[in-house]
């Protein structure tokens, strides 16, 4: 688990860095899957479910799923990138939304309420507490600057499979749901949107925008708790 997100998060890192005016969408793609495969482990993404790529770009009112393409990244976009690898049967998950050039106040602000509300999660995954003490930390933190937290989508567990239960929302209520142990591995990914909660499908079955054509950011770790100290396995070095 450890090398797998070591592997993730080094792509992730990458992407990231990838992110400015004129790189297009599938760049990003091709130099992720390099990467990846260099280091001896397969995207955990290409082919999951029909997925056609190794990573998941999604832009400015793209909540989730986009699918690369030619579309090149514009000053002022914002670009959730999600990556997975999988490395001797074991996957590592994460993403985080990187401003491409000089972005607005509104978009730097989503950006950084978005990642801090995956912290205010990490700081309930700990050993003896509930999987809604978690979910409620995220969720009061977003919803505190008025943003929408999506609801359709959700984090999950982790493993040998790139998805396991349990299933990790960003909402609900403290005191609920699972009791966490050592050893319990979770994608926690917060999807906060600068308006509604609310989302819908593209007609190509993979591509979530939000309803309202406002901006959406995506940030996510892997985690596996620890005793009173997770340990984050997605930290490119």
């Amino acid at each position: 688990m450890r090398e797998a997100g070591k592997i993730a998060g080094g792509a992730r890192a990458l992407a990231a860095s990838l992110c400015r005016p004129g790189m297009s969408m599938l760049d990003v793609d091709r130099k992720v899957h390099a990467y990846i495969t260099h280091h001896k482990a397969t995207p955990s993404f290409l082919n999951y479910g029909g997925f056609p790529n190794s990573v998941c770009i999604s832009i400015n009112d793209v909540v989730i799923h986009g699918i690369p393409s030619e579309r090149r990244f514009k000053e002022g976009d914002i670009v959730s990138i999600d990556v997975g690898a999988c490395y001797k049967g074991f996957h590592g998950d994460c993403a985080d939304t990187v401003p491409v050039g000089e972005v607005s106040d509104e978009a730097k602000k989503l950006i950084e309420v978005t990642r801090q509300s995956f912290f205010e999660g990490l700081k309930m995954a700990v050993a003896g507490k509930r999987l809604g003490d978690i979910s409620n930390a995220i969720g009061t933190y977003a919803q505190s600057f008025g943003y929408g937290v999506v609801e359709k989508y959700v984090g999950h567990g982790i493993g040998r499979s790139l998805h396991e239960d349990p299933p990790v929302p960003n909402f609900g209520r403290a005191g609920r749901g699972l009791l966490l142990r050592d050893g319990l591995a979770l994608a926690i990914e917060p999807m906060i949107n600068a308006g509604t909660p609310d989302v819908y499908v593209d007609e190509d079955k993979w591509t979530v925008h939000t309803a309202d054509a406002r901006l959406s950011a995506h940030y996510e770790n892997t985690v596996v708790i620890m005793g009173d100290e997770p340990i984050i396995t997605t930290l490119a070095e």
